[in-house]
This record gives C-alpha cells, sequence and structure tokens, in this order.
C-alpha cells in the first residue's frame, strides 16, 4: 500500500483569543478537548523522537523504505506540535493550568534508554487512539457544535492528518521485529496512562473554569462519552481491535479524513510531500 504524506501549512489565526468555553459555550467539552491539546506538544514531540530512533535502528535497507515516510510523519506531528502550543498559550493566559503536559515529560525520561521497539510501540499505541478519535470527530460533527470556526477547523485538520498517518508507527514497529505480546502489553499500558493523564486534566480545567460540580458539566460528559454512539461506549470495538494478532491500522476507516482534506484545500497550504510505502505485516 503506498500514500502521499503532505505538510500542509493550516490557514488559522491563533493570536486572537478564544472564551474558555470556545466549544460550543460547553464547559466539559471545551475542557476535554483543551486537555487534549495540553498533552500534544509534548506528546508529539515524543512520537518525533521515537521514529527517529527507530530509523536509525533498522538495517539500510528498510531504513531506505521507511526515510521518506517518517520524514513526512515529521512534518505533520512537528505543524500539529507548534499549532497547539499556540493554542494552548491562549489557555494559560486565560488561568488554564497544563499539568499534563510536565507530567508526560517526567514519564518520557524515565523512559529513555528502553529499547527502541518500545518506544514506537507506544507511538503506534497513541497513533491509534487518536486514530479512531479522529474518524469518531468527523463522523459525528455535533462534537464540536457550535464552536469557534477557526477552531473547528484546527481539530478537524488535525484528525484528518491523523488518519492519514495512522500506519506510519505501527508498520515500523513489525520492521523493527517487535512481538504481537509487547505490542498488546504496552498498549494496555497506553490505555491505563493516557486516560487517567486526560482525565485529570480535563478535571483541572474544569475547576480553573468553575464548571466542575455543575450538573450540566456532567450531564454534558454523560451525553458525550457514554450515548450509544458516545467517544467511550462508541468505540470500544475499536479500542479492542489493536489487541488482535492480525490487525493492521489500515483495516481502520480512513474516508472521512481523506474527503476532508479533498473539501478544505482553501484552508491550507502544502509546504512539503513524501511518498511513503507501507510495510503492513
Amino acid at each position: 500500500m503506498s500514500t502521499d504524506l503532505f505538510v500542509r501549512r493550516l490557514s488559522i489565526d491563533l493570536d486572537t483569543p478564544f472564551p474558555v468555553r470556545w466549544n460550543g459555550g460547553d464547559a466539559f467539552r471545551s475542557a476535554l478537548f483543551n486537555a487534549l491539546s495540553m498533552s500534544f506538544p509534548v506528546g508529539e514531540q515524543s512520537f518525533i523522537d521515537a521514529l527517529r530512533q527507530g530509523l536509525a535502528a533498522l538495517s539500510p535497507e528498510r531504513r531506505e523504505a521507511f526515510a521518506d515516510e517518517v520524514r513526512g510523519f515529521i512534518g505533520q506531528e512537528a505543524t500539529h506540535r507548534h499549532l497547539h502550543a499556540r493554542f494552548n498559550a491562549i489557555l494559560e493566559a486565560q488561568g488554564q493550568h497544563n499539568t499534563v503536559g510536565p507530567r508526560a515529560q517526567r514519564r518520557i525520561e524515565r523512559f529513555a534508554g528502553v529499547d527502541v521497539r518500545n518506544l514506537v510501540a507506544g507511538t503506534a499505541a497513541v497513533e491509534h487512539f487518536t486514530a479512531v478519535f479522529a474518524d469518531w470527530l468527523l463522523r459525528h460533527p455535533h462534537a464540536l457544535e457550535g464552536a469557534e470556526p477557526r477552531l473547528r477547523l484546527l481539530w478537524e485538520w488535525h484528525s484528518a492528518e491523523e488518519a492519514e498517518h495512522r500506519c506510519t508507527a505501527f508498520d515500523m514497529y513489525t520492521a523493527l521485529g517487535g512481538s504481537h505480546g509487547w505490542r498488546v502489553r504496552i498498549f494496555r499500558f497506553i490505555t491505563v496512562t493516557f486516560l487517567a493523564d486526560i482525565t485529570r486534566q480535563t478535571l483541572r480545567n474544569l475547576w480553573d473554569d468553575g464548571a466542575l460540580f455543575k450538573a450540566s458539566t456532567w450531564s454534558s460528559a454523560g451525553r458525550f462519552l457514554f450515548s450509544r454512539e458516545g467517544f467511550i461506549r462508541g468505540n470500544v470495538a475499536a479500542w479492542r481491535d489493536y489487541t488482535r494478532r492480525d490487525f493492521h491500522p489500515s483495516q481502520g476507516p480512513g474516508e472521512l479524513g481523506e474527503r476532508w482534506l479533498a473539501e478544505h484545500g482553501d484552508d491550507y497550504a502544502v509546504v512539503g510531500g513524501a511518498r511513503t510505502v507501507g510495510t503492513a505485516a
């Protein structure tokens, strides 16, 4: 399977402040998305570092096959990191306290020097989460109902690119000889730590916003997360898919991301590209 990864510069104003409850005035939805954004810069830098190390650890032949793919992946993730750092700076100026970023950075530092396959497996695990979230978000526009148009653009663009490069880390892990058993163990570890981190940061955001103990906040949370097609209840099967021995990210949907990018060409400029060759098992 071959795909083109392009590095895109999004046309978006992240200098003008926006309200804390930018997502349709909904405290919970805004706090959750803000928590995700707060985790992104540190996380995306760790993905970049892991794939760079993984590329260096490949045999010369495999390294050549992956070089363009990794270059495209890094370009996209670096752009995400930059824009979400600007997004987060506005949140901090409004009194929102980012605790997830420093906590994640300390955890990453503790794992420095481990087998590079584990670092790449961790990246693949988080990329599965982001790909599932991306597809769900594009399928459920109500998640951003009433959002500031420029911020809706940011999240939809990010989702489309996550769907586009969802195979890169997984394929590298396979090329490095990573086992199914360790892939699943690391995925379960990432599940616990990622969900715990985002939950803690969401609660902190709600506290900072003064909405933590309001009934409307938790009514919104219940609908968003646990309704029939809510983010958690509606994605249990997709979460389980990753643990299958025959799983590959290309089996998941990606057409909505492709369609979004095709329909929103006026909202971004292509500043780089790479021909990528997947190595699906």
